[in-house]
């Protein structure tokens, strides 16, 4: 138990070193001339715009909490409508063959379309607002929902489906206790993916389309060629990123506890 302890704390420090490395290097890189100070910003920089971005609305027209409530408001109802509608349409379709056969075959049309590649038409169709924004998303963290779960239900080994038909189970038992539990692995995998897909969607849809969140903050960062500005929204994403990774593992704990016995 000691030993396991002593390792944890070690892990620990060596990724602090790692970023105490990476972000001194960055700092040295630029105070040293190796990269200029007109297209990178240093550390310390990104800091300071970052407290006064707290308050000050100049130069992108918003403080950096309108920009980070408009677009976590966006990523976090695209991603949850896509886990909630893409993770049991996946499962369902695993399983039933029918369902499968019925709508595998649109799902394949779809699924290859780059989620920026839509932007341009739901623009046309719903404008620049929330909801045109919110599809975007959906659609992005949509697919790999489906295709992990999926994939999880075809990938239950066929020995524990045999052994529940063994003794009675019915086919709904089947799929909820046997293949559903089996697939929570793919499935978490495939939420993750999703997580990260609604995040850099949604950017690009803010920086092509937007006045205010994220992208937009970036956007006007290079439009007005101040890096510190464009660097502070990509940490904020990236911070932000991290943050509900470690919360979606903390609820795959919860809901799969079994796989970290």
């Amino acid at each position: 138990m000691v030993k396991n302890k002593n390792n944890k704390i070690i892990l620990i420090l060596l990724s602090i070193l790692g970023l105490c490395i990476f972000f001194g290097v960055w700092e040295l890189s630029i105070r040293f001339g190796f990269l200029s100070d007109r297209t990178m910003c240093t550390p310390s920089t990104v800091i300071k715009t970052f407290i006064l971005k707290l308050t000050e609305t100049k130069p992108d027209g918003a403080t950096i909490t309108v920009h980070f409530l408009s677009s976590i408001k966006l990523s976090l109802a695209g991603f949850l409508m896509a886990v909630a509608i893409g993770v049991p349409l996946g499962l369902f379709m695993g399983y039933y063959k029918a369902l499968d056969s019925l709508l595998m075959p649109v799902f394949e049309i779809v699924r290859p379309i780059p989620p920026i590649a839509w932007i341009p038409i739901i623009i046309l169709t719903l404008g620049i607002g929330f909801e045109a924004k919110l599809f975007i998303v959906f659609i992005s963290a949509f697919v790999p929902c489906v295709v992990n779960s999926y994939l999880g239900i075809r990938l239950t080994n066929q020995t524990l489906i045999n052994v529940a038909r063994t003794f009675g189970a019915s086919e709904w038992q089947i799929f909820s206790k046997v293949c559903v539990p089996s697939s929570m692995n793919m499935v978490f995998a495939g939420i993750r993916i999703s997580l990260g897909n609604a995040w850099s969607t949604l950017v690009a849809a803010e920086m092509l389309a937007s006045t205010k969140g994220l992208g937009y903050m970036i956007q006007m960062g290079r439009t007005l060629i101040r890096p510190d500005i464009i660097v502070v929204g990509m940490v904020t994403i990236g911070l932000t990123g991290a943050l509900m990774a470690m919360l979606l593992g903390l609820c795959e704990k919860k809901v799969a506890p079994w796989r970290y016995k």
